[in-house]
């Protein structure tokens, strides 16, 4: 990848357990510098994981996922740093939204332009920060009505997909990490170049 950059990376307590984990892990894989940070939080701490699953109710059901340690301090977070941003869904959004320091920074990336991803429940802090009036995207479907009211235009598509505005990237939920890492890879105008195969240690 050329020209590696810093990404911020919002989680919470209850945050869901793959949206936390697999794009954390997919932008290091990739070359990125990922400082995950919770309000609250500093370097060291951990936060409780949710597992959000669909097994025939009406709505999705949660178990305990895994603890999940955090990289940076919150404290110390300066959004200028910063190349991009991704928000993780589950139910951590419904109270970080409250925080007035996550909504100043996601003000911060959406009126300089960056690259902001959200997925699942995370676009609730869009909504909650205005950053969505007039734009396209998607969301766990609950959370569509909310995008409406921000002034966005909710976009429904399967959960395996992304829905890309500008410099804004969004998804349903977790099945649809290939594509919106995939769109926030080409957001962030990476290029990735495998001119050697990689080599796996051998035992």
């Amino acid at each position: 990848m050329e020209n590696t950059k810093k990404v911020l990376f919002l989680t919470g307590d209850f945050a869901e357990d793959y949206e936390t984990m697999v794009p954390f892990q997919m932008l290091l894989m990739v070359g990125y510098e990922v400082h995950a940070v919770c309000p609250n939080k500093k370097k060291g701490d951990t936060i409780k994981t949710a597992i959000h699953d669909f097994e025939g109710d009406q709505t999705y059901s949660e178990k305990p996922g895994h603890n999940f340690q955090l990289n940076y301090s919150f404290s110390d977070v300066n959004p200028a740093d910063y190349a991009g941003l991704v928000i993780a869904g589950g139910r951590a959004p419904e109270y970080l939204r409250l925080n007035k320091e996550v909504l100043d920074l996601v003000r911060h990336f959406a009126e300089n332009n960056k690259p902001l991803a959200a997925v699942c429940h995370g676009i609730q802090i869009l909504t909650a920060a205005r950053v969505v009036e007039g734009r396209k995207l998607t969301a766990y479907p609950a959370v569509g009505p909310e995008v409406e009211l921000a002034g966005g235009t909710y976009v429904a598509v399967e959960a395996t997909e992304a829905v890309v505005d500008g410099n804004l990237v969004t998804s349903p939920a977790w099945p649809g990490h290939p594509k919106f890492i995939r769109a926030f890879l080409d957001v962030m105008g990476a290029k990735i170049e495998l001119d050697q195969p990689i080599r796996l240690a051998s035992v």
